[in-house]
């Protein structure tokens, strides 16, 4: 069928229709961006002026952060802006574009996140092979596939959409151009192309998460001959990526595994993932971990007295 896109300009729904929750939303999400730069900006300035950056651990930290940021910027500016203005307008190139970037680096922080768990996996369950297993090369390997499945992830949702006719109605009731808002609005039979953005989106998030489940479940057991010394330690590591990985994966599982339809709940459940998670990301890995504070405290106190003298 001949693709007839008579669509140039989408129309974003937003978050609500009363000008008064929109401006409180402005105000919040606007702390919560400022907020995400800094936290984020932090980590990766300390990670790098530190030698935590020889740890793999922090490597990977180090690009989550990066990720992060990224992924937040493809929605957040865009969000702010609409809760201000009365016409919530977005070009259809703009709008595939969104739709790519937001997956690309959305499946490169959920396959970072993957590598971590492996990481700590190494580090708790061979720590003996540990400095054998996880060397620069492998940690540089991992980091190129992450990338390489966010690209691949991404290229097939665009490809998925891009060849959608739209040809009728262009109000998407979402805050960014994802795909579910997308198929709605198509004038052609989706079914089968929202059973492949299951089979895609569903399935990494589905794999990655038991995934992470299942070393997370192997870390649990192997600590258990620990001394609770060593055992608290290796909790307070494992309890931090937990927490991002919970925020991170149960709002997407909840959009993502399901049957290609739209709830309102949608918009709120994607705020989790696009927002709030890049903002409690810096907060859960700096306030609950020792050798992260320490870093900082000696990075920024270094600068300060650089400063003074």
């Amino acid at each position: 069928m001949e693709k007839s896109n008579n669509v140039t300009v989408f129309i974003l729904l937003g978050l609500s229709e009363s000008k008064n929750i929109e401006i409180f939303c402005f105000v919040l999400f606007l702390f919560c961006y400022i907020a995400i730069w800094m936290g984020n900006l932090l980590i990766m300035v300390s990670i790098a002026c530190s030698p935590l950056w020889e740890q793999p651990m922090y490597f990977f930290l180090n690009y989550l952060s990066l990720s992060d940021l990224c992924y937040t910027s493809t929605v957040t500016p865009k969000l702010l802006v609409d809760l201000l203005s009365e016409r919530k307008t977005i070009s259809y190139t703009s709008c595939m574009i969104q739709l790519f970037t937001t997956h690309f680096f959305g499946g490169v922080e959920i396959f970072i996140l993957t590598g971590m768990a492996y990481d700590r996996y190494v580090a708790i369950c061979q720590p003996l092979h540990y400095t054998a297993v996880m060397n620069k090369q492998r940690c540089s390997t991992i980091l190129v596939a992450c990338c390489t499945g966010g690209l691949t992830h991404s290229a097939s949702q665009f490809l998925l959409t891009i060849f959608l006719p739209f040809c009728g109605p262009n109000e998407i009731d979402h805050y960014f151009c994802d795909v579910y808002p997308l198929l709605k609005l198509a004038c052609t039979n989706t079914h089968t192309i929202g059973l492949l953005v299951i089979a895609n989106s569903g399935l990494i998030a589905v794999v990655t998460f038991v995934v992470l489940m299942l070393s997370y479940f192997f870390i649990l057991y192997t600590i258990r001959a620990y001394s609770a010394e060593s055992r608290s330690k290796a909790l307070s590591t494992c309890s931090s990526h937990i927490t991002v990985v919970v925020l991170f994966f149960a709002p997407a599982l909840f959009i993502y595994i399901r049957p290609a339809t739209t709830f309102p709940e949608d918009k709120v459940f994607a705020l989790f993932y696009t927002i709030i998670a890049p903002m409690f990301n810096p907060l859960i890995y700096t306030l609950r971990n020792t050798e992260m504070k320490n870093a900082m405290r000696k990075v920024w106190s270094h600068q300060m007295f650089l400063k003074g003298k």
